[in-house]
């Protein structure tokens, strides 16, 4: 089994930062994708930004150049750098990984249990 742990939410001011991670164990044998997604009170879940193994990082509009994801494949970590934030940004925040386990050719999705990032003054 795969788990996924995030770590980072909380509360923060209007044109503050934090900085979101997500950690993934078990029997992990490769990860294709990390992503971030969100979801407001009210509101669909939405992508923020994902990162393909060997690809180049998307953003949703509204948090390009605000947001930075990146990884560390070694640890088998994700990271979300939030900057600039905005009241609009405040959600569950989760994390995604497409990846495969050992011993199987299924391609899975794993989610993290979620972290609440809350921005008000």
């Amino acid at each position: 089994q795969v788990q996924l742990v995030e770590s980072g939410g909380g509360l923060v001011q209007p044109g503050g930062s934090l900085r979101l991670s997500c950690a993934a164990s078990g029997s992990i044998f490769t990860i294709y994708e990390m992503g971030w997604y969100r979801q407001a009170p009210g509101k669909e879940r939405e992508l923020v930004a994902v990162e393909a193994s060997g690809g180049s990082p998307k953003y949703t509009d509204s948090v390009t150049g605000r947001f930075i994801i990146s990884r560390d494949n070694a640890k088998n970590t994700v990271y979300l750098q939030m900057n600039n934030l905005k009241p609009e940004d405040a959600a569950v925040y989760y994390c995604k990984f497409r990846l495969r386990q050992r011993g199987t050719l299924r391609l899975e999705e794993c989610w993290g249990q979620g972290t609440q990032v809350t921005v008000s003054s």
